[in-house]
């Protein structure tokens, strides 16, 4: 069990459908104790019941991400609760719907910003709070969520291409700030899945069958697939890897064409 005795927070989970989730069951089934955070007071019961299983976690409503104020207040009450953290899964990233379906160029400012607040710097935010507030334990590990559409333009993923560059590049710069501390930042770059955010990118099935066709391995990823690449991360397994873009897609990202 990778994880056993280890602490690890998740941030934005939302649904079974979610890699937040598949995350989850990966970690808890490797014998983390799991601390999770979500959006909107109202959604209490039904996160409460979606980590029903997963004995001994506690829920933490956390609407601002990128709010400095709001994220701080959550972190103190986590650390006071729950003591220091081994590690910490930032599953948090949002696009306003106009601007993934209409051409890039036609981004708003607010859109713009909006994408890049809530995708990248939620995790700047993140890991800054974490440090301040003294939250980590020795070796922690930190990990983010990016996607293929951040080196490559692909039809109706448009400023949250933008949005996750920047995030990728924020890893490398964590990477190297933190690691002075001894703490460890890398992103898992996931292949397409059926989630409900991706319902939000135009014709999202055919991305599903162009990887099935052209990647080395003819098959899609499944949350669990990427869980267990996080639970490696999360891992003493990965003690000499940071700052890292860890692509876990079937080789997809790979080809040419």
């Amino acid at each position: 069990m990778l994880l056993k005795g280890k602490t690890i927070l998740i941030m934005g989970i939302r649904n079974k459908w979610s890699i937040a989730y598949g995350i989850a069951k990966s970690a808890y089934e490797n014998g983390a104790k799991l601390l999770f955070t979500y959006m909107g007071e109202e959604n209490k019961n039904k996160i409460e019941e979606l980590v029903k299983d997963f004995e001994g976690c506690k829920t933490y409503v956390l609407d601002g991400a990128s709010e400095d104020d709001l994220v701080k207040d959550v972190f103190t009450k986590i650390k006071d609760e729950n003591g220091k953290l081994d590690g910490i899964v930032h599953a948090i990233a949002h696009a306003n719907t106009e601007d993934l379906h209409q051409d890039f160029i036609f981004t708003s400012k607010e859109g713009f910003s909006h994408a890049n607040d809530v995708s990248a710097y939620s995790f700047v935010l993140t890991c800054r709070m974490a440090k301040e507030l003294d939250m980590l334990n020795e070796n922690a590990s930190l990990v983010t969520l990016t996607y293929h559409g951040s080196t490559k333009v692909l039809e109706g993923y448009n400023v949250m291409g933008i949005a996750k560059a920047a995030l990728e590049s924020s890893v490398r710069y964590l990477a190297d700030n933190l690691g002075k501390e001894g703490f460890r930042v890398n992103a898992i770059s996931a292949g397409p899945i059926k989630t409900l955010s991706a319902k939000g990118i135009k014709d999202f099935n055919s991305i599903l069958t162009v990887v099935e066709e052209r990647a080395p391995l003819h098959r899609n990823v499944t949350t669990e697939q990427i869980g267990n690449v996080s639970t490696f991360l999360l891992s003493s397994m990965s003690e000499c890897i940071t700052g890292q873009i860890i692509y876990a897609d079937s080789g997809y990202s790979i080809m040419g064409i």
